[in-house]
């Protein structure tokens, strides 16, 4: 089996592979500019994910405030390195971290890995009309 590293380091983030992914091959980030994923990451916490030698390989990222809320975003695992269980690896790592426990709300939002998240307990939203959003352009 092959050992991975799950690190909140930033310093060992591949910010420009970070934008490639989130700008040109996410759907839900198309267009970022690098101006606002070096934003993004400087203002959350982030989790990295390398293999032995340090080569990125995912990443994550929670915007929180400790005590009462955080939402994960930003989650992805570069298609190379995709099937081989580093989703829930990262997931598990971000689900146990000391610092995002006891939280009184974790959300996110996803259109494709519904089944990834309800294992660790996510569920459709209690309830939708309680919730309101802005959405402006990307930038």
């Amino acid at each position: 089996m092959i050992d991975f590293i799950i690190s909140t380091d930033k310093t060992k983030l591949d910010i420009k592979a970070i934008h490639d992914f989130l700008s040109n091959r996410s759907y839900w980030a198309k267009g970022r500019s690098l101006e606002t994923v070096k934003c993004s990451v400087e203002n959350s916490l982030c989790f990295g994910i390398y293999n032995m030698a340090e080569k990125f390989l995912g990443f994550a990222r929670v915007v929180t405030d400790y005590c009462v809320f955080a939402y994960i975003m930003d989650v992805f695992i570069l298609e190379d390195y995709r099937k081989l269980g580093l989703g829930k690896l990262l997931m598990d790592y971000i689900m146990h971290y000391q610092s995002l426990q006891n939280l009184q709300r974790i959300m996110l939002a996803t259109s494709d890995a519904h089944g990834l998240y309800e294992k660790y307990g996510f569920r459709v939203t209690i309830s939708p009309a309680n919730f309101m959003e802005i959405v402006n352009k990307p930038r």
